[in-house]
């Protein structure tokens, strides 16, 4: 590594681990303040905060664009103030030699964020989720308020709550014609679920359409084939947010294999994918952001923070949009993930050939 690589890598590297505190100071708080008005029994202040360190990592996930961005401003707005990109610029590196030793630190970042996805942020969401529901409702395996809907075909089934051992509970299952009209509605109180994903139905209530009625017959139990198979039932607890890439991909891939609706498991695998490539590509539209040489020596740490911000709010505001978008009209999701990032190099490749080095 060249004297350059390794001198602008601890640059960076300051810039990005202040930019980081600062922001998991404040989201970290405003979360802990939030959190507290779910605070009941034995989940007191102490494990609100304990569960608020937990999640801290996979809520600060979405903005490590936002927080790569700034903190490249910072260090090279730094550098400029004290003029050693101008040292730099007057020895004769070209703008290609300054780009490369930037993307030496930034390429290992993004490799640590996809490391980091996979192997830390998701397991300890899931701890915190586990130890949050452990100790607010007395079971770890609570599903998300409202429960789990899922559908198969002209198949629809509801699972309400996940009793202790992992026994579904609170369960309805609707079987609709090819006109749209209701053949058949279940519910149980409980089931017992098999390796070849065949639930069996226990304290039955089914209404089954004859002779154009529904009439209602009351079982003691009933097999149901196809449904989630024991080694799933875990991951229905689970938010997309909070589940592993490889978890994504497994169950969103199964889910869309069955006729199910897997755009949102889909969608965020594909943006957790491309969020260290949009995070690189902020980093290069900070670079021509915060490396102009020339004017505004004494000022420009401030403007180009004020800038950097605004790039930063209105990337947030504007991905997330174009998430939702993509999801509500179902476009592709990987094009839709990849869009932000391209949109972000594009501008900064602009910006780089107008950048005055």
């Amino acid at each position: 590594m060249s004297i350059l690589t390794r001198y602008l890598t601890a640059a960076l590297l300051r810039g990005w681990l202040i930019t980081f505190l600062v922001v998991a100071a404040v989201f970290g708080l405003l979360a802990f303040i939030d959190e507290l008005d779910a605070a009941q029994g034995e989940y007191g202040a102490l494990a609100v905060a304990s569960y608020t360190l937990m999640v801290l990592p996979q809520q600060l996930l979405s903005l490590a664009p936002v927080i790569l961005l700034l903190g490249t401003i910072i260090a090279l707005a730094g550098l400029q103030k004290g003029s050693e990109l101008t040292v730099i610029s007057c020895a004769g590196v070209p703008i290609s030699r300054l780009l490369l030793a930037i993307a030496v630190p930034t390429a290992v970042v993004a490799l640590l964020l996809w490391v980091g996805m996979e192997t830390v942020t998701a397991p300890l969401h899931q701890r915190a989720e586990a130890l949050r529901m452990k100790l607010r409702y007395d079971n770890p395996h609570t599903l998300p308020a409202g429960g789990v809907w899922s559908r198969n075909g002209r198949r629809y089934i509801h699972l309400g709550t996940m009793r202790e051992e992992r026994v579904p509970a609170d369960i309805a299952l609707y079987e609709f014609d090819e006109e749209g009209r209701l053949e058949r509605a279940v519910h149980a109180a409980t089931a017992t679920v098999g390796d070849d994903r065949r639930w069996r139905f226990e304290d039955v209530q089914e209404k089954v359409r004859e002779d154009g009625q529904l009439r209602t017959h009351r079982l003691d139990s009933l097999v149901i084939d196809n449904l989630w198979a024991r080694r799933e039932l875990p991951v229905l607890s689970l938010s997309p947010e909070s589940m592993r890439l490889s978890v994504l991909y497994g169950y969103g891939t199964y889910l869309a294999a069955s006729a199910r609706d897997a755009r949102s498991y889909l969608s965020t695998f594909w943006q957790r994918i491309a969020l260290p490539l949009t995070a690189a590509a902020m980093v290069l539209l900070a670079t021509p952001v915060s490396a102009q040489l020339g004017s505004r020596r004494g000022s420009a740490v401030g403007v180009n923070l004020a800038v950097g911000a605004l790039i930063g709010i209105g990337f947030y505001l504007g991905s997330q949009i174009l998430f939702a978008l993509g999801t509500l009209l179902g476009l592709p999701p990987l094009l839709v993930a990849l869009l932000p990032a391209l949109a972000i190099t594009a501008c900064a490749v602009l910006l780089l050939r107008r950048m005055h080095w």
